[in-house]
Order: structure tokens, then C-alpha cells, then sequence
């Protein structure tokens, strides 16, 4: 068994902060130059953490040194108010030119924002992960650049897995076996911790309908009513009827659950990066392994989360200044270490390759490549995400063919 893992103090806090909070809409855009033969660029951004003005200073200096002749002007709002001022930015014909946020759909119906391959070079285009640009497109087309992501693994307690005699599990048969003894072991302990409540059910929810071979949906149509989906919703039911997960998984919340973990009163659990600076902090003596999730096949898969920069089309004679801006910012040497500072997990090959020694970051920067993540372009996903976190831990009393049926019949009403 993979014994358990050493962090070092700057991997610790490498991702110790990290809060994807996938929110938003942008505007763009200003002034076409300087006055003085320049162009000026204005960016728009949340702010992720207090270093976060200060992060993107740093990124702005380096790149107005290497072109003297494009200015760069910087507004970092709250995420509570990034909507307002962009929606306010739109409607007075002031889109920022540049601008960090979520959701962008809504813009691409609109014709606001360029197609991603006419703002960065063939090069940089090229080293996003696969998954992620593709997470990025509408009709075949990406027209938001990945930013930073968020990725799951499953946090292992060795010496409970030890002491019930299992291995780490690759897939649903080792996992069901693994928790089910480890629950055996008594004493308040726990195998699997299945947070179905309403804090992040969708979530937990997607590791268990897509480690099966089911899915969301798309862009143009939501599916949660489907047979792929049931057979990952049968097998929670097998979990929690075999007594492999905690007592009432239907209304247990995913944070109060993850502290259990810490504590050392849970076999196994699903948890973002931030969930190792957790660890760190409130039980540093614990012997853990993080390993990718189990799917039904062992085949490779991940929950991913991002957030994105896209470029408003305001001026074409802006575009040259852009990609100018995109390509510098996205270069190793540049993106990786603002990736770090605000501890996030990169969405290039060539950041993750620079990151791959980092001992608290490989296990999450390993399953990137196969990332799978919600429909956040298709209009009804919030009408979706809303149906999970109300009726999804119904599963722990009611046949899954039915809450399935509910979730979808929610979603079709809007």
C-alpha cells in the first residue's frame, strides 16, 4: 500500500487557500491607447485571495517591460460584485478587454467575445490540457482561455485501510469490499464518507453517475433521467445499504464530513487540494494517501472545476496587444508562479510539468488530463444543480429510478 505522504511547508501552502468559487459574468473593454501612441488594455478580475491585486501587479510589470509599448490597466472587484459592475461595464459599451470570470455563454450568443485561436499563438493554444479547452468551447469553438482548475482525488486513511486488512481500492468492487470492512471495524468509524446532502451534492453525485459511465448532459441538452446514470446511483444505494458509508449520508454536508475524515474516523473520502493544507493544520500526524477516484472499471477519471480569461471584441486594433498579453501570461515562467501564489492547479502541460515535482499537487495534477465537468454552458444547469442539492440524498430511502426521475423532471420545469 502507497504509505502515507510528506508536504513540505511551501506545497502545504501552495494549496492550502485554494477556493474556486466559478462565478460571474464579464464585460470588457475602454480606451483604444495611451494618448501617447501606445495601446491600453483594461483587465478586469476577481479577487481570489488578499495577494491577488498584488499577483496580477507582478504579471503587468514584467509584461509592460518586455512591451513598452502596451499599457496594461488592472480592477479587481469582489466576486459579490463582479457581476454588477461587468453587466453595468456591457450595457455603457465599457467591456473590459480582458476579463477573468465564469460562466461566458451568454456573451458567445451575443457575439461579444473573440474565438480563443484568434487571440494566442498556435504554441500557446497548444499546451492547454485537452479537457479543459474543450470544457471552454460552444459549437465546436473555444471562446474562453482556462485560467486555473480544481480536480478530486480520493483521500485514503492508511492505517485504517491496514488495520481492516485492504488495500487501496482502483474500482467500485475493492472500494465496496475496502469500506465495508473498514465500517467493521467499529468503534465510530466510518469506510466511505458519502456527503448526499445539500452543500455539494451534485458533486458527489457526479463521481458516482460519471465514474459509471453516465453524464450530465451538454451544451444543448440536460440528462439525469438516463440507464448509464442509474447504474452509479444503484451502486451508492449498495454502499449505504451494505453500511460501508456514515450514518444518514441523505443530509450529511461535505465540510462538517471532511473535518470526520481529519479527525481519522473515516476510511475514505473524495477532497479538493485545499483538503491537504486541512490536514496539515488540523491533524498533521494523520497517515494518509490521496489516489484516484475508483470507477466502476478502474478506468481514470476526475471532477473538474475552472474558471476562465476571455477577450471581449472592442477593438480590432487591439487583438495584436491581446494575444500579445495572453501569450506572456501563459509562458511557465510567468503563469506558474501566479498559479502558486493564489494555490491553484494549473491548466497548461507545461505548468504541469513544472509542478510535477511537488508532492502535495501530482496526485490532483495526474488526473487532469481526464477531467470531466459539468454543463455549465447548457442554460438549464443551475435549474439542475439546484434539483441535486434538494432531492439527491433522497437516495438513502428511495428507489434510484425514482429520485433519477425527480431530478429530471425539475430540471425540464425550469
Amino acid at each position: 500500500m502507497k504509505k502515507s505522504l510528506r508536504f513540505g511547508a511551501a506545497a502545504i501552502a501552495a494549496v492550502a487557500t485554494l477556493s474556486l468559487a466559478s462565478c460571474g459574468f464579464g464585460g470588457s473593454s475602454g480606451d483604444s491607447g495611451g494618448g501617447d501612441g501606445s495601446t491600453t488594455l483594461d483587465l478586469l478580475v476577481p479577487s481570489y485571495s488578499d495577494g491577488t491585486k498584488a499577483n496580477w501587479e507582478t504579471v503587468i510589470d514584467g509584461f509592460e517591460k518586455a512591451n513598452p509599448d502596451i499599457k496594461v490597466k488592472l480592477e479587481v472587484q469582489s466576486w459579490d460584485n463582479l457581476e454588477k459592475v461587468v453587466s453595468t461595464k456591457i450595457q455603457a459599451g465599457e467591456a473590459p478587454d480582458i476579463y477573468n470570470g465564469g460562466p461566458f455563454a451568454g456573451f458567445v450568443g451575443d457575439e461579444l467575445l473573440y474565438p480563443v485561436k484568434d487571440v494566442v499563438s498556435e504554441e500557446t493554444y497548444s499546451d492547454f490540457q485537452d479537457s479543459f479547452l474543450k470544457n471552454a468551447e460552444v459549437d465546436g469553438t473555444a471562446y474562453a482561455l482556462p485560467l486555473i482548475a480544481s480536480a478530486r482525488a480520493l483521500f485514503v486513511n492508511n492505517a485504517l485501510l491496514d488495520q481492516a486488512g485492504v488495500e487501496a481500492p482502483t474500482d467500485w468492487d475493492s472500494l465496496l469490499d475496502a469500506a465495508t470492512k473498514v465500517s467493521a471495524l467499529g468503534g465510530g468509524v466510518a469506510g466511505y464518507g458519502m456527503p448526499l446532502g445539500s452543500e455539494e451534492a451534485q458533486a458527489e453525485a457526479a463521481v458516482w453517475l460519471w465514474g459509471g459511465g453516465g453524464s450530465f448532459g451538454d451544451a444543448s441538452e440536460i440528462t439525469i433521467d438516463t440507464p448509464e446514470n442509474l447504474v452509479g446511483a444503484e451502486q451508492i444505494k449498495k454502499m449505504i445499504d451494505a453500511g460501508a458509508t456514515q450514518a444518514d449520508p441523505g443530509s450529511t454536508q461535505r465540510s462538517p464530513l471532511m473535518d470526520i475524515f481529519i479527525q481519522g474516523k473515516i476510511g475514505m473520502q473524495v477532497g479538493l487540494p485545499p483538503t491537504v493544507g486541512q490536514i496539515a493544520e488540523g491533524n498533521p500526524d494523520l497517515d494518509y494517501s490521496i489516489v484516484p477516484i475508483p470507477t466502476k472499471d478502474g478506468s481514470p477519471f476526475t471532477l473538474g472545476v475552472m474558471d476562465q480569461l476571455m477577450a471581449f471584441q472592442n477593438d480590432d486594433d487591439k487583438k495584436e496587444a491581446i494575444t500579445k498579453f495572453f501569450d506572456y501570461y501563459y509562458s511557465a515562467d510567468v503563469y506558474v508562479p501566479w498559479v502558486q501564489a493564489e494555490g491553484f492547479l494549473p491548466v497548461t502541460k507545461s505548468g504541469a510539468e513544472q509542478l510535477s515535482g511537488e508532492e502535495a499537487l501530482k496526485p490532483f495534477l495526474d488526473v487532469l488530463p481526464d477531467a470531466q465537468f459539468y454543463p455549465s454552458t447548457n442554460p438549464q444547469w443551475s435549474a439542475a444543480d439546484g434539483a441535486f442539492k434538494s432531492l439527491f440524498g433522497q437516495l438513502q430511502t428511495k428507489p434510484a429510478q425514482d429520485v433519477l426521475t425527480e431530478i429530471q423532471a425539475q430540471v425540464d420545469a425550469g
